[in-house]
C-alpha cells in the first residue's frame, strides 16, 4: 500500500509539471491566465508625465511575480536618480537596461527599456512611473511633436520557481529576464499574451520655432543688460568702498 501511494504521488507531481491541457504551471490554470488584463495610461501635462500601469486578475492562492518590460523611444526618458529616490520613499522598483543621459535632446538620444516590477497584490497591481520629455529639434514653424509609447510586455513567474527553470513546452513563450531589481541574475518568465486595454499611449511636446530666434535672443540680451545696469546702480549707491 505504501508503494502504491508513493507511485500515486510521483504520478501527480509529473502530471502537474507537464500536463498543459488545464494548467500552464502547477496551480496556474489557463482560465486564470485569461483573466489577466493589463491597462496603460498617461497622466499629468507638459514635459513631466507619469505612466500608469494596472494589472487585474482573478484571485489565486499562489504568489505571482509580475514584470513589465517597457520600451521607450528617444523622445522621452526616465531619471535614474529620481527612480532611486522613489524606490526608497514608495517602494517603486524600476530597472533600466542602460544608463540614460538626462541632458541630451531627442535627436541624439537612443531608446531604451525599463523593467517595472509590480509588488504582489490580491487582485490589482498598480504602479506610477515618472517619465520626462526631451527637447526636439526646432523647426521653422514650431508646433508640436507627437511621441508614441508602445504597450509593455507582461511577464509572470510563480514565486516557487525562483530557482527553477520553467518547462519549455508551454503555450506561452518562456523568456529570460532579471529576477528582481536587487538580484539581477536571470530567471525564467512567462511572456503572457494578455488583453491590453491600450496598445499604446502618446504625448505631445512643444517644438522650438526658429523664426523667433532673433527676437528671443535680442530680448534676452536687453533683459540681461538692464539687470546688470540695475545691479551696478544699486551697488554704486549702497556699497561701501
Amino acid at each position: 500500500m505504501i508503494i502504491l501511494y508513493f507511485f500515486l504521488i510521483v504520478f501527480c507531481l509529473i502530471h502537474c509539471e507537464h500536463s498543459q491541457k488545464d494548467e500552464v504551471i502547477c496551480g496556474l490554470a489557463s482560465s486564470w491566465l485569461e483573466s489577466v488584463v493589463l491597462s496603460v495610461n498617461i497622466d499629468k501635462k507638459g514635459f513631466h508625465r507619469e505612466l500608469l500601469y494596472e494589472v487585474k486578475h482573478d484571485p489565486t492562492p499562489h504568489v505571482i511575480k509580475t514584470l513589465l518590460i517597457q520600451r521607450l523611444p528617444s523622445g522621452v526618458y526616465m531619471d535614474q536618480y529620481q527612480l532611486a529616490s522613489l524606490k526608497e520613499d514608495t517602494g517603486l522598483e524600476v530597472l533600466l537596461d542602460s544608463s540614460v543621459n538626462l541632458e541630451d535632446p531627442a535627436y541624439v538620444s537612443p531608446g531604451f527599456s525599463a523593467l517595472v516590477y509590480l509588488r504582489p497584490a490580491e487582485r490589482v497591481l498598480q504602479a506610477a512611473v515618472p517619465i520626462h520629455g526631451r527637447y526636439h529639434r526646432p523647426s521653422n514653424s514650431g508646433g508640436w511633436e507627437k511621441v508614441t509609447i508602445e504597450g509593455p510586455k507582461l511577464l509572470l513567474r510563480p514565486e516557487k520557481y525562483e530557482t527553477k527553470t520553467l518547462p519549455t513546452d508551454l503555450p506561452h513563450r518562456v523568456v529570460k529576464a532579471p529576477c528582481t531589481v536587487r538580484n539581477q541574475s536571470l530567471c525564467s518568465w512567462l511572456e503572457i499574451q494578455t488583453s491590453l486595454v491600450s496598445d499604446s499611449v502618446s504625448l505631445k511636446l512643444p517644438v522650438g520655432n526658429l523664426s523667433l530666434a532673433g527676437p528671443v535672443c535680442a530680448g534676452t540680451v536687453l533683459a540681461t543688460l538692464l539687470c546688470c545696469a540695475l545691479l551696478f546702480r544699486s551697488v554704486w549707491k549702497h556699497g561701501i568702498f
